[in-house]
């Protein structure tokens, strides 16, 4: 019998510091591209499915690295 690895879960980078969620998604209201940013999925989700309120409307959740700046001296 194969040993097989576990499936990867989708929530596994959800607590890292340097990551980021954002939402781009579409405002009905005003006809405009929106985003909006999370620091973790399950927010970042349940922002998207709030905002899937009829045929016209989309979300979508993107995991993005945060760069950290360098520090400078003068």
């Amino acid at each position: 019998m194969a040993k097989e690895a576990a499936p990867i879960s989708i929530h596994h980078n959800e607590k890292a510091a340097d990551v980021e969620f954002h939402v781009t998604y579409l405002d009905t209201d005003s006809g405009h591209i929106r985003r909006e940013e999370f620091p973790d999925l399950a927010s970042a989700e349940r922002f998207a499915s709030a905002q899937l309120h009829d045929a016209d409307c989309w979300a979508v959740v993107d995991h993005v690295a945060i760069q950290h700046a360098g520090r400078m001296v003068a």
